[in-house]
């Protein structure tokens, strides 16, 4: 019985040893990941009995190239090959339809989002996923407010401002750790969870879940508390809420293969038209990823 004990002790602990693994972005100089993104994003608002509902839609194709490694951090190249942007009101009907790669000369939108494309930028990418810096963002807002054609000093700044808000360095380092954010820094086994928090416009508090493994591939689920602080020149929003994530991941590279991230939240915004009036705001949300190279 005691040889039986011993052995039942030392299979249990080499499961769980061997049954640990690393989960890790493993990456390769000159390794290039193409990914396709869609969102939807329903803003509603309720005054007095009447709604108002803004549907965002984006959906565009960024590319991310390994340019070297640094210790335990990776240099990439971030470039968006693609963006569409299109706003509608249940109010005042299609407020912006703007495809960046078709520039025509009457349409400002156009011209300012082409030049988003094919201008990259750097970032460090830590293993687990964490953007550590990026670079270029700022010299990236200023070429998209030049191509407004504004000339006055004033004008320019304000759209500078407007755009570094979602293209400057520190907002794209916030906005794409959603995607790439999501490894522990110790070794796991299946159904293992860990954390982590990330914070933006979008800020979250994430709890992961190591689903299942096969040969090739890695299966996380995640919930997160979030919250939304948005301070515009003419309106603001603070909004908590949940998030929920799907992912399967590449075990070999770490990189996802799909990913999809529904979101709901509440709270109140205001309009500077409107004073201080805070206007009840219901913000639903699905972004999805996914590799196509």
């Amino acid at each position: 019985m005691k040889q039986a004990l011993t052995l039942f002790v030392m299979i249990t602990l080499n499961y769980a040893v061997f049954g640990q693994l690393t989960l890790e972005y493993k990456l390769n100089k000159g390794d290039i990941f193409t990914i396709k993104q869609n969102a939807q994003q329903i803003i509603t608002q309720n005054l007095d009995g009447a709604t108002h509902e803004l549907t965002n839609t984006i959906n565009g194709v960024l590319q991310l190239k390994v340019l070297n490694q640094e210790e335990d951090n990776y240099n990439m190249e971030l470039i968006f090959k693609d963006l569409n942007l299109k706003i509608n009101s249940s109010i005042q009907g299609e407020l912006m339809n703007v495809n960046a790669k078709e520039v025509t000369a009457e349409d400002v939108q156009s011209q300012i989002f082409n030049t988003l494309l094919d201008n990259p930028v750097q970032m460090t990418l830590s293993k687990t996923g964490d953007i550590l810096e990026v670079r270029g963002g700022d010299s990236l807002v200023l070429k998209m407010a030049n191509a407004s054609g504004l000339t006055d000093a004033f004008s320019l700044n304000m759209m500078k401002k407007s755009l570094e808000k979602e293209f400057g360095s520190e907002a794209l380092s916030n906005s794409y750790k959603q995607l790439t954010y999501i490894y522990p820094s110790k070794k796991i086994k299946v159904g293992d969870t860990w954390e982590n928090e990330y914070l933006g416009k979008l800020s979250a508090k994430n709890s992961w879940t190591l689903k299942s493994l096969t040969d090739s591939t890695a299966s996380i689920s995640g919930k997160a508390e979030i919250t939304m602080d948005i301070k515009e020149p003419t309106t603001t929003m603070k909004l908590t809420g949940k998030q929920e994530t799907e992912i399967t991941a590449d075990k070999t590279s770490g990189f996802i293969q799909k990913m999809k991230v529904e979101g709901e939240s509440e709270g109140t915004s205001t309009i500077v038209q409107m004073g201080d009036q805070e206007i009840p705001t219901h913000i639903k949300s699905t972004i999805t990823y996914e590799l196509i190279n």
